[in-house]
C-alpha cells in the first residue's frame, strides 16, 4: 500500500469512528431511561460481515463495549444468513450471550449495501426494569430476576414484532420507558447504517473489507510491538470483597507471553446463591479493559486489540453457570480491574494506580405513596461513585466512576423521575487513603422519600468490610457505610425499606493512597486542608 493510499485509509478509519459516535449520540438523545440519557450507560459499535468489531463509540462503558464484541457472534450463530434482510433488527438480554444481566438490552442490525451484507451495527443500554424481583441481588436464580429475551428479531424488514412488545408491556413495571428505549436502540443502529452507506458511496468503496483489513492489521501490529516491550512471566494477586452475606475471595494469575496476555481466575470463591454472580463474558470485558489501560491505552479498541487477551476460569463466582442469579453482576465485575492491576503492578512496579472504590454505588429506588396517602409510583435508578486510587505521580480522582466510566445523573433529573428528594450530595472528607499521593474522595449522599411517600431500595454497594488498599506504602481508603438518619445500619446488598420521614445516608468509599505518606509535601497537605479534603 503506497503512502497516499495509507493516508486515505487512515482518514476513512477516523470517519468510521465518527459514524459510530453519531450512532451512540442518537441513543443518548432519544433514550427514555436516565441511566442512558444522563449517565451514558450504553455502547455502540460497527462490525465487518464476519462479526469482528472494527470501531466503537467513545461514549460507553467497557462492560458494554467489550461484552458486545463477543455477543455479536451469538447473533450470527443463531440467526442464519439466509434469514437476514435489510431493515432487520435483532435483540437479546441473555446474560450469557449479551452483557451479563437481564437489564441490559443488546440490539444488532445487519447492514446491507444493495443485496450484499457488508457488516453489522450493535448497541447496548441499561433499561429501568425487566420485571421479576427488580434490579437487586435477592434472586436465587436468573428466572426470578425478570423476563428473558432469547436472540430473536425485534423487527424484520422494518416491521416491528408486535407480539414481543405486548409481552414486554405485560411483564415490566415501566412499560413506556422500556419500550421507548427499545425503539431508541433500534434507531441508534439505523443511524449508524445510514451514515456508513453515505460514507462508502462518497469514498467509492463497495464494502468494509478493505478498510476493515487495514484497521485490524495495523492494530494487531501495534499490539505486538507493545507486548514485545513488556516483561515476560506470570504474577498473581488476590483481594477480598464484601459479598452478600459473607466475604468473597477473588484470585487471578496474569501471564505475559510473546504474543498474548493470559488471565486465569482459578482459586476465586465458588458461585453465590445470591445475584452477585458474574457470567464470564462480563468478567472478560473488565479484565481486557484493565490490561489495555496498562498495555495499550492509546491503541483503538477493536477485535484485533482484544484478541491479544485470553481470559479463562473454572466455574466460580467470576464464571457463573446458568441459571445462577446475576442481576448485580457489575459489583464484582467492577472489582476485576483492581484485581488484575494488582498482579500487573508486580510486573510493572511504579506504573499502576492503587485500588479504588471499584463498583458503582448504584441505588434502585421503588417509590410509592405512604399508606393512606395519594401520590405516584416510580422506579428510580441513581448512579454514584466513590474515589479512585491514587496514581504513581498524582492524587486519585474523587467521586469518579472507574472502571465503568459512566456519569452521575444530575440531581434535578433524578428527582424529576420519581417522588424522592436528594438532600445532600457532597465529597466525603478524610475518605481518601494517605500517601505521597492521596486517594480520591468518596461522596456523602442523603436521600429521602418526597412528602407523603415511602420507598424500598435495592442496595448494590461494596467496600464496606474490605476497603480499597493502598499501594507501595500508601494507606487504605476509608470504607463505605449505609445507614438511616437515625443511625440504623443497613445492609450493603439487598432490598430494604425507608419509611416516610426517614432519610437514607450513603457514605461512598475512598480510594487507596500511593507511596509513603511521609513523602507527601507540606504544600499538598496544606492544600488538602484548605479545600476540606482532609480535616485532621
Amino acid at each position: 500500500m503506497n503512502q497516499i493510499e495509507e493516508i486515505r485509509m487512515q482518514v476513512m478509519w477516523n470517519r468510521l469512528i465518527s459514524v459510530v459516535e453519531e450512532q451512540a449520540m442518537t441513543l443518548l438523545r432519544t433514550a427514555f431511561s436516565t441511566s442512558v440519557r444522563e449517565a451514558g450507560d450504553l455502547s455502540a459499535g460497527v462490525y465487518n460481515a464476519r462479526g469482528e468489531m472494527l470501531a466503537q463509540a467513545v461514549t460507553g462503558t467497557p462492560g458494554h463495549v467489550n461484552t458486545m464484541a463477543e455477543a455479536l457472534q451469538h447473533f450470527i450463530n443463531e440467526i442464519p444468513r439466509e434469514e437476514m434482510y435489510p431493515g432487520d433488527t435483532y435483540v437479546t438480554n441473555d446474560p450469557w450471550k449479551g452483557t451479563g444481566h437481564l437489564h441490559d438490552i443488546t440490539m444488532v442490525s445487519p447492514s446491507f449495501k444493495g443485496d450484499e451484507l457488508i457488516g453489522f451495527f450493535a448497541c447496548t443500554a441499561h433499561v429501568v426494569d425487566v420485571g421479576g424481583r427488580g434490579f437487586g441481588a435477592d434472586g436465587k436464580s436468573v428466572y426470578e430476576e425478570g423476563i428473558q429475551i432469547p436472540v430473536m428479531k425485534f423487527a424484520e424488514r422494518g416491521e416491528v414484532n408486535r407480539d414481543l412488545l405486548r409481552i414486554l408491556r405485560t411483564n415490566v413495571r415501566e412499560s413506556n420507558q422500556v419500550i421507548g428505549d427499545f425503539y431508541s436502540l433500534a434507531a441508534c443502529n439505523d443511524v449508524g447504517h445510514l451514515r456508513l452507506i453515505e460514507m462508502l458511496e462518497e469514498v467509492g468503496l463497495p464494502n468494509l473489507e478493505k478498510l476493515g483489513e487495514f484497521i485490524l492489521s495495523r492494530t494487531r501490529k501495534a499490539m505486538m510491538e507493545r507486548l514485545a516491550g513488556l516483561p515476560k512471566g506470570a504474577w498473581t494477586n488476590e483481594m477480598t470483597t464484601d459479598g452478600y452475606d459473607e466475604q468473597i475471595r477473588l484470585v487471578t494469575e496474569v501471564g505475559i507471553g510473546e504474543d498474548e496476555v493470559t488471565v486465569d481466575f482459578t482459586g476465586t470463591s465458588p458461585m453465590s446463591r445470591w445475584g452477585i454472580n458474574v457470567p464470564l463474558i462480563y468478567s472478560k470485558a473488565y479484565a481486557c479493559y484493565a490490561l489495555k489501560c496498562v498495555v495499550a491505552p492509546d491503541i483503538p479498541n477493536n477485535a484485533a486489540s482484544l484478541a491479544v487477551f485470553n481470559v479463562t476460569s473454572p466455574t466460580n463466582i467470576l464464571n457463573a453457570a446458568r441459571p445462577a442469579p446475576v442481576s448485580v453482576r457489575h459489583v464484582l465485575g467492577h472489582m476485576v480491574p483492581d484485581l488484575i492491576l494488582g498482579a500487573v503492578a508486580k510486573a510493572l512496579p511504579g506504573k499502576v494506580l492503587a485500588e479504588g472504590a471499584g463498583a458503582l454505588w448504584n441505588i434502585h429506588i421503588s417509590a410509592r405513596p405512604a399508606e393512606g396517602r395519594d401520590g405516584r409510583r416510580a422506579e428510580v435508578l441513581m448512579f454514584n461513585s466513590g474515589g479512585m486510587g491514587a496514581r504513581p505521580t498524582l492524587d486519585g480522582l474523587s467521586a469518579t466512576a472507574f472502571p465503568s466510566g459512566v456519569h452521575t445523573m444530575p440531581i434535578e433529573a433524578t428527582e424529576h423521575t420519581g417522588p424522592i428528594v436528594v438532600w445532600r450530595k457532597e465529597l466525603r472528607p478524610d475518605s481518601g487513603g494517605d500517601g505521597e499521593h492521596r486517594g480520591g474522595l468518596g461522596q456523602m449522599i442523603e436521600i429521602a422519600p418526597a412528602e407523603g411517600h415511602e420507598f424500598e431500595f435495592s442496595a448494590m454497594f461494596d467496600r464496606i468490610t474490605a476497603p480499597a488498599r493502598g499501594r507501595d506504602g500508601g494507606g487504605d481508603g476509608q470504607a463505605g457505610a449505609v445507614t438511616l438518619d437515625d443511625g440504623t445500619r443497613m445492609k450493603p446488598k439487598g432490598w430494604q425499606f425507608v419509611p416516610a420521614g426517614r432519610r437514607l445516608i450513603l457514605a461512598a468509599p475512598g480510594g487507596g493512597g500511593y507511596g509513603d505518606p511521609a513523602k507527601r509535601s507540606k504544600e499538598a497537605r496544606a492544600e488538602d486542608r484548605r479545600k476540606g479534603y482532609v480535616t485532621e
